[in-house]
């Protein structure tokens, strides 16, 4: 069992079967597990994916820089559900952003984090690192090194690491385990490299695991055996 986790949701996961916005049942599978890891006395915090708003310039000619605010705003929209669930069922939350927006989210300030978790507090972290270029992956894993989580809990649509997509290849090889270079060396399209190579200089493992999986950030975080380990 892991002391501080980083969660990082995909904005995909966040839709369910809808594909886009926010499915009322996803989040509820996906919050009910926060509280009882919470409730373990794991401090957590998590980082949200805005794909299911929003996703790149989806086929457009936009300036990438436009493209990836939009992004960014899009992840404070599932920050801000999650927030509300959360707090309905009894635990005390907040929301930080990198990007400034005072009226609906406090900025993020690494001392105010920490304190949050001393309070009890769930923190929600939103708009990634803040910059374009950067995906919410490794705003995910530049916050889990700033904050001293025990690891990197990324839950996706997918559960685990494969050699190759498996929704278009049947025949694809799961991972169980792979170590940080396996991933860059051998170009496995999970996450970013940046996020990656943040992780491997920070000596922080990554776990990685299919979201609608029963109870699935509950195994991950108490340590049980569980989609793809990278470390």
């Amino acid at each position: 069992m892991y002391k501080r986790v980083l969660l990082k949701i995909s904005g995909e996961a966040l839709a369910g079967e809808n594909g886009t916005g926010i499915d009322a049942k996803m989040v509820e599978h996906v919050v009910s597990q926060i509280v009882e890891i919470h409730n373990q006395g794991i401090e957590v915090a998590v980082v949200m994916g805005g794909g299911n708003f929003w996703r790149g310039r989806q086929g457009t000619n936009m300036d990438r820089v436009t493209a990836d605010h939009m992004g960014m705003l899009a992840t404070v929209m599932n920050g801000l559900a999650l927030q509300d669930a959360i707090e309905k069922k009894g635990v005390q939350t907040r929301l930080q952003t990198a990007l400034s927006m005072p009226s609906v989210a406090e900025p993020f300030v690494f001392r105010k984090a920490l304190r949050h978790f001393e309070m009890g507090r769930i923190v929600l972290f939103a708009c990634g690192t803040g910059n374009p270029y950067f995906s919410t992956d490794t705003g995910a894993a530049l916050r889990a090194a700033e904050i001293g989580a025990g690891a990197l809990l990324m839950a996706k649509n997918i559960d685990g690491v494969y050699d190759s997509d498996p929704r278009k290849n049947p025949n694809a090889k799961k991972y169980d385990q792979l170590t940080y270079m396996d991933i860059i060396n051998k170009r496995l399209a999970h996450m970013d490299t940046t996020a990656v190579t943040t992780c491997m200089e920070n000596n922080i493992p990554i776990i990685t695991f299919a979201l609608d999986e029963p109870n699935s950030i509950v195994k991950a975080a108490m340590g049980e055996k569980i989609g793809t380990y990278i470390g």
